[in-house]
């Protein structure tokens, strides 16, 4: 089979197109022909050896695949051969995947392969955050930061669904009509200077809570513009320092600054309720709720090009590469 791999992570050059033995699943696992990858900025930061946790050597990319099951093992009952999924794995830039299968989820028929391999984590991520961590009640004034991206997008379409009003900040007037499409009620740039009184103007008064996947120079901005009681979610960081928090601004607020990994909740304390969401938001999608975008294709051949279009964060929705 065709696999992307790296033996050093020094640059994407280390990174080559090779042949290798098509993988065997164990007794619980399942073996995915893979048909599309997603590819995101921490794809990027991992391929590139900069992510807090190293991958072992060789590297192969890509943690979020969807395509066809081709093998189960002899324990495997829950799905078959032929079935329509995505996965979670390790290794998603080759022509087959191996994944365990309670790291699978068969997916509808309205929900392209291309639309699926960016789904879980973006809307997961979404979904616990807004609804487990922010409490994000219907009415309340919901600010979502790089609403453009393949989160962003998911935290404003689940927004929209909770009955919140959606303010979402993007860079450029074509990503802004991007975020309205897809649910938003108030659109804002992101340049620094004056920033807090265009918000206050548009949105006609405080937020009560904060999606935030860049913490970048918004950061203490966007707190700083919450309501009493505001909840400021910490999802990610897309470079550059990471920011600070003068310790007052919560006390003085009655706020709260709020982290969210959505790899330890689903992986590590969590699993059975992450489970549960992930088939909340598939049966969303089923019923046409959600429409789960896609952003820039690559093809196979093009993976360098789609990490480093990752990396760049100039892309909307989520960045695919088409396997097969």
């Amino acid at each position: 089979m065709r696999v992307v791999q790296a033996d050093r992570l020094d640059s994407l050059e280390e990174y080559a197109a090779i042949e290798a033995p098509t993988p065997t699943p164990s007794a619980t696992e399942v073996r995915i022909k893979v048909a599309a990858c997603g590819v995101g900025y921490v794809d990027a930061l991992v391929a590139l050896g900069r992510y807090q946790v190293k991958p072992p050597l060789p590297h192969v990319p890509g943690a979020e695949v969807a395509g066809h099951i081709d093998a189960v093992g002899a324990d495997v009952r829950d799905v078959a051969v032929g079935d329509r999924v995505m996965a979670q794995v390790r290794g998603g830039f080759a022509e087959y995947a191996i994944a365990p299968a309670a790291a699978v989820n068969r997916i509808p028929d309205n929900l392209t392969f291309e639309r699926a391999a960016g789904f879980r984590t973006n809307y997961l991520t979404a979904l616990h955050g807004l609804r487990d961590r922010a409490h994000l009640a219907a009415g309340e004034r919901l600010l979502v930061i790089g609403a453009a991206g393949g989160v962003g997008l998911a935290a404003v379409q689940i927004g929209r669904l909770m009955g919140a009003t959606v303010i979402a900040v993007a860079s450029s007037p074509e990503k802004r009509a991007l975020t309205v499409q897809h649910g938003a009620d108030i659109t804002l740039d992101r340049e620094v200077d004056g920033w807090r009184d265009r918000l206050k103007a548009a949105a006609g008064g405080g937020i009560d809570v904060v999606f935030d996947p860049v913490c970048g120079p918004l950061f203490q901005p966007a707190f700083r513009s919450l309501n009493w009681g505001g909840r400021h979610l910490v999802v990610g960081f897309v470079g550059g320092p990471i920011p600070a928090l003068p310790a007052n601004l919560p006390l003085m607020k009655g706020a709260a600054l709020v982290g969210v990994d959505v790899r330890q909740f689903a992986q590590v304390f969590e699993a059975d309720k992450a489970k549960a969401q992930v088939q909340e938001l598939l049966g969303w999608v089923r019923d046409d709720r959600l429409a789960p975008p896609v952003g820039r294709v690559f093809p196979f051949a093009q993976y360098r090009e789609a990490l480093s279009f990752a990396f760049s964060g100039q892309g909307v929705a989520k960045t695919v590469l088409a396997v097969g």
